[in-house]
């Protein structure tokens, strides 16, 4: 994802603007919606959980009631995985009328500019990735392909690879800006480049990289990690320390350690949390403010995610 400042939020959407009549796409970006904002219009809801950058890129997951409606142009690529009960649903592009069946393993994609009119009669769980364009051609550019083929529009395609990626993500986050912000942009990186392969007029082929990081910078990326909650440990910086793209440095540091830099910087975490409940008496909430987390509450459900114990039960079991 693009922007360097990360935000975790639950925004509100109130006074909801009028549904507009829906206008022919005349190719001028600037008008565009930002992917959620739009989203928010023509759902006329809040989002379950969002977690966004300062570019308008990110996940979002909505419940929301049937819609009947047209979703006009936006300046993001928006694909989608689908979470909730089996149904038909109608999409109408132009001339054109898509009839699909919603069910886990399908995606959906809309691309930047596209508009249409959607016909679901249930309610739905979906979770969306919004990918701005500039990231497509990024991945695709530190990938060695110089020219990316454009998004194929789909509905309810099968493909339950992407589809369980996007689907993680609702689950992933931790309320914690540094993991969070981490965890988004290699899903992001991994998703467009499985997008490229797969949902493409023009199928593209990744060769594999081999070989790690030298120690050296190995060692730099590690010590960068370990630093304070206030030390940026964003995938640029790692990257850019290490003079790699973000696509070659993700895989050369899984290569290295057989872990993603965001399961890595989890796992400090975890232990760090560990020293300080068992050898201390700091109490949780501020265990949880100085591991970086936005409250006790979200400190206690990673850490429960990953040990299948609460910190405070912890504790009492270790002393």
């Amino acid at each position: 994802m693009t922007g360097s400042t990360a935000l975790m939020r639950s925004p509100s959407h109130k006074g909801l603007p009028p549904i507009p009549r829906a206008q022919p796409d005349d190719g001028a970006t600037s008008e565009r919606r930002a992917a959620d904002a739009e989203m928010a219009r023509v759902l006329r809801t809040e989002p379950a959980r969002m977690a966004l950058d300062a570019s308008g890129a990110g996940i979002a997951h909505w419940k929301h009631e049937p819609l009947h409606d047209v979703v006009e142009p936006m300046s993001h690529h928006v694909i989608m995985a689908y979470n909730g009960m089996l149904q038909r649903m109608e999409r109408r592009s132009g001339r054109s009328v898509a009839i699909g069946t919603f069910r886990p393993g399908v995606v959906i994609i809309i691309p930047e500019g596209s508009s249409s009119r959607w016909d679901i009669p249930k309610p739905v769980d979906v979770v969306q990735l919004y990918l701005p364009n500039a990231t497509l051609k990024r991945v695709a550019g530190e990938a060695g392909i110089a020219k990316p083929a454009e998004l194929l529009e789909r509905t309810a395609h099968p493909d339950p690879i992407t589809s369980r990626l996007i689907l993680s993500a609702a689950d992933s986050l931790e309320g914690n800006g540094a993991l969070d912000a981490l965890f988004r942009h290699q899903l992001t990186d991994l998703l467009a480049t499985r997008l490229l392969v797969a949902h493409t007029g023009s199928p593209i082929t990744f060769q594999p990289t081999m070989g790690g990081l030298s120690p050296k910078v190995l060692l730099r990326a590690i010590e960068r990690l370990r630093s304070d909650s206030d030390a940026d440990v964003s995938l640029n910086a790692l990257a850019s320390d290490a003079g790699l793209s973000r696509f070659h440095f993700c895989r050369a540091f899984k290569e290295s350690t057989g872990l993603s830099p965001h399961a890595w910087l989890r796992q400090h975490r975890l232990e760090q949390a560990m020293n300080m409940l068992r050898d201390s008496d700091e109490p949780v909430v501020s265990i949880a403010a100085a591991l970086g987390y936005s409250s006790q509450t979200a400190f206690a459900a990673a850490f429960r995610k990953l040990t299948g114990e609460t910190p405070s039960d912890w504790r009492r079991r270790v002393r």
